[in-house]
C-alpha cells in the first residue's frame, strides 16, 4: 500500500530536478511542477508541503551521491585516474546544477543548505588533499604540506564555482543539457591544470596530452 506514494514522491523529485535545472529554482513554482506532472497541487502538497522540502530532498540526494564518490579520491594513482575522478565529479554537479546556479540565493533562504554546503566543501577539501597525497606517494608530484592544502582549496573553488563561470560566459545556453559533456571536460581540465607546476616530467606530459586531446574535441 505504501509503494504508490513512494513512486509519486520519486516522480515529483525527478520532475522538480529537471525544472530547477532548466529554469533555476527561484523561477519554478510548485504549481508549475504539478502542472508539468499532470497532478493536482494538492497531490504534490501531500508529499511535499513546502517548496523548501523539495530543495532539501534534492540536495540530500546530491550529498548522498557525493559521499559515495569522494572516497575514490584516495585511490587515484595517476593522472588518467585523476582525470576520470574529476570528470565524474563534474558530471554529478551537472546533474544537480541548479544548486550551483542559484547557490547564493539558496543559501540566503535555506538553513539546511547553509549548514550542509559547508560540510560538502569540507568533504571536497579532504578528498582533494587525499588525492594529492596519493599522487605524491606514487612519485607523480612534489608539494609541501602547505602547498597541498592550498592547491586542494584552489581545486575546491574551481570545482564549486565552475558552472557559475560558465553561466556568466553564456547565460542563455551554458546550462542547457546539450552542453553537459563539454562543460564537464572544461571543468576537469581547469581543475587538473592546477597540478601542472607540481607534477614530475612524465605525468606532466601525460596531463598536458590529455588536456590537448579533450580541448580539440
Amino acid at each position: 500500500m505504501k509503494k504508490p506514494p513512494r513512486r509519486t514522491a520519486e516522480r515529483i523529485l525527478a520532475t522538480t530536478l529537471d525544472l530547477f535545472n532548466r529554469f533555476g529554482e527561484p523561477n519554478v513554482a510548485t504549481t508549475l511542477i504539478a502542472s508539468d506532472m499532470g497532478i493536482s497541487p494538492g497531490n504534490l502538497f501531500y508529499h511535499f508541503p513546502a517548496k523548501e522540502l523539495l530543495v532539501n530532498a534534492l540536495f540530500d540526494e546530491y550529498l548522498s551521491e557525493m559521499n559515495r564518490l569522494l572516497p575514490a579520491a584516495a585511490e587515484v594513482q595517476d593522472v588518467e585516474h585523476a582525470w576520470f575522478f574529476l570528470h565524474s565529479l563534474f558530471e554529478l554537479i551537472w546533474r544537480h546544477r541548479f544548486i550551483y546556479r542559484d547557490l547564493n540565493d539558496l543559501l540566503s533562504k535555506n538553513r539546511h543548505l547553509e549548514e550542509q554546503t559547508k560540510t560538502v566543501l569540507q568533504l571536497k577539501q579532504q578528498a582533494f588533499e587525499a588525492m594529492l597525497g596519493g599522487l605524491q606517494q606514487h612519485g607523480l608530484l612534489n608539494q609541501s604540506e602547505a602547498e597541498r592544502r592550498s592547491c586542494a582549496t584552489h581545486m575546491v573553488v574551481v570545482l564549486t564555482w565552475w558552472l557559475s563561470y560558465e553561466y556568466v560566459q553564456n547565460p542563455r545556453h551554458a546550462l542547457e543539457e546539450t552542453n553537459a559533456g563539454q562543460s564537464a571536460l572544461r571543468g576537469a581540465q581547469q581543475v587538473l591544470g592546477l597540478l601542472l607546476p607540481y607534477l614530475s616530467e612524465l605525468p606532466k606530459a601525460q596531463l598536458q596530452a590529455l588536456i590537448q586531446v579533450y580541448s580539440d574535441r
